[in-house]
């Protein structure tokens, strides 16, 4: 929760200071199509209580991960296709999902990789053992991104599951249906979210109902907007 409110914070002040020296400091996710977007990555560790241990490194396995981080994984990366609204909550967020430009496409994971929507570190040591969280946008809402991730990770470790193959390529030439696409538009991903039980039994109908209502309007004005680009393209004015 100190995390998530930092974060507001820090969005905000940016904001407040640059409008006072006449500047304009945004989080859009893709500002520029000639640019890379803007991530809000979300670095997740989980530690014991009682003896500040990193149980994602406590008993690690030949790769550096316990199983307890193994069922995280497994939750957190199975959900990413239907938490995608959580991660990416508007229009812009999507043109910043593209191949080749350091955003996830698919819901992958690897090690050290930044091509894959989640990377796990697990050095120098045990205490740096995370997953970094690589679909958020810069635009995400800090509260939800969070409690998405912590939804996803510990169904993972209620339901014990599996985590999916590593990727350990280039994540964008991944073989065809070898890994789950990432939605690649608001509406595809409202979508999934209205249909994803993990986050009705998580969150309630009535907060995953609400949010799609007002993601399902972004769309329509959306769809209402008419953009430089059309304008540039058809209204045939050069």
């Amino acid at each position: 929760m100190k995390s998530a409110i930092r974060a507001a914070l820090f969005k905000t002040g940016v904001k407040e200071i640059a409008s006072r020296r006449n500047l304009l400091a945004t989080f859009m996710a893709k500002v520029n199509k000639n640019l890379p977007g803007c991530g809000g990555h979300v670095h997740q560790s989980l530690w014991s209580a009682d003896r500040g241990e990193n149980l994602f490194a406590k008993g690690a396995d030949s790769m550096g991960m316990s199983k307890l981080f193994r069922h995280y994984m497994g939750g957190l990366v199975r959900t990413l296709p239907g938490f995608t609204l959580m991660y990416c909550p508007t229009i812009n967020s999507y043109k910043r999902l593209v191949e080749n430009t350091w955003a996830p496409t698919k819901a992958t994971w690897g090690m050290e990789n930044r091509t894959t929507a989640t990377r796990v570190i697990t050095g120098p040591g045990a205490k740096a053992t995370r997953v970094e969280m690589r679909l958020a946008g810069a635009d995400c809402n800090p509260f939800l991104a969070m409690a998405a991730c912590l939804a996803a990770g510990a169904h993972g470790i209620e339901k014990g599951l599996k985590i999916p193959d590593l990727c350990t390529g280039n994540a964008y030439e991944a073989k065809a249906g070898k890994y789950e696409d990432l939605p690649r538009s608001l509406g595809e991903a409202t979508d999934k979210f209205e249909q994803n039980g993990v986050a009705r039994d998580w969150f309630g109908d009535a907060f995953v109902d609400h949010y799609v209502a007002t993601r399902r309007w972004e769309v329509r004005q959306y769809q209402l907007a008419v953009t430089n680009w059309e304008l540039d393209r058809y209204l045939e004015l050069v």
